[in-house]
């Protein structure tokens, strides 16, 4: 994100959350330390802390023993619950302060797979075959959770709802696995779904814009990683867990339906700014919708630039083009009237 910041436009204040939940004022040599490698990276505990004000002119942070600095507009890189999933953008709204990516209902709708699917299918997108499970249920009837579960038909995969990056997923091929599948799920979280394991490709495809966004090219990820499905460690650890294809080798016909439903899902989700959209597609030629990321990943191998990039548009026009789509959605709602 640093390196795709306009330095003629832009002056960065760096900002960084411990596992503690403070938020640190940091330097950009000392976040970029890591080189690439975000298990490198460490947040440097004699950093001053700060906290967010709100102003009538928009947003400031305090920082300990240091004049209040003034921000124009927030880009978060967080993932996961407490960044994406719509608190994170709350807190921006209270502080009266733009944002880019999506606001706090699409941030909560995109993170919960559970109320995803739902709106999905209520808009005629289509999905997997799901089930959604709760923790409660579970720990009341074991079998009878398990057996809903099992409706999908094996092979499944079991996750919770509201987390990412592939943890606490299963590929759970028949019942004596599912006991153990579940349990794993709802360590995460209190409520999970069971899902069919779609046979087919892996195609993922960018959303920019917020009122009338476009699609990039699609790109497809081709797993060969020994658990057989894009898990945490074919992401992150397995440097040869995964192949990634731009422009995915579909045809055109299929591109574009690709990117037709990329922009669909983006609109029925309440998404804006950006968002990747991940499909599977079938040996017959169905095409199934199967997660939205309000926040994609933007590294130098992330495959939201990488599309991008693919389409026409750069890094540092793509990180442009996103905060000024923020600052214009705020000035659209700071229009609005909301008082009588």
């Amino acid at each position: 994100m640093i390196r795709g910041l306009d330095p003629d436009k832009y002056e960065p204040v760096l900002i960084g959350i411990d596992k503690g939940g403070r938020w640190l004022l940091q330097r950009a040599d000392e976040l970029l330390e890591a080189k690439g490698d975000p298990r490198l990276l460490r947040l440097s505990a004699s950093a001053p802390p700060v906290a967010l004000e709100p102003r009538p002119t928009g947003g400031e942070i305090a920082v300990a023993a240091a004049p209040a600095a003034h921000l124009d507009v927030v880009f978060p890189v967080l993932h996961g619950p407490m960044g994406e999933d719509g608190t994170v953008q709350g807190l921006l709204e209270l502080a009266d302060l733009p944002y880019v990516g999506a606001g706090v209902l699409g941030s909560a709708v995109g993170m919960d797979k559970d109320v995803m699917k739902r709106l999905l299918q209520q808009a005629g997108v289509p999905v997997a075959r799901f089930r959604t499970l709760r923790k409660v249920d579970f720990e009341r009837d074991p079998a009878a959770t398990a057996a809903r579960a099992a409706e999908v038909g094996f092979p499944l995969f079991t996750k919770p709802a509201n987390l990412g990056s592939s943890v606490g997923v299963r590929k759970v091929r028949g019942r004596g696995e599912l006991d153990a599948a579940l349990r794993e799920a709802f360590i995460y979280d209190v409520k999970a779904l069971a899902e069919e394991a779609v046979v087919g490709r892996e195609l993922e495809c960018s959303v920019l814009g917020d009122e009338d966004p476009i699609a990039s090219v699609a790109g497809e990820v081709i797993v060969s990683h020994a658990d057989g499905f894009y898990s945490y460690d074919a992401k992150y650890v397995d440097e040869h867990g995964a192949t990634i294809s731009i422009p995915a080798r579909v045809s055109p016909a299929d591109m574009e339906r690709v990117q037709r439903l990329a922009v669909r899902a983006f609109q029925v989700l309440e998404a804006s700014g950006m968002a990747r959209v991940d499909f599977f597609l079938r040996e017959d030629g169905e095409l199934l919708v199967n997660e939205i990321n309000t926040i994609p990943g933007f590294t130098a191998i992330s495959m939201y630039p990488k599309m991008w990039e693919a389409s026409g548009i750069p890094p540092r026009e793509l990180v442009t083009r996103l905060i000024d789509l923020a600052l214009a959605r705020k000035a659209r709602r700071r229009a609005l009237k909301t008082n009588f």
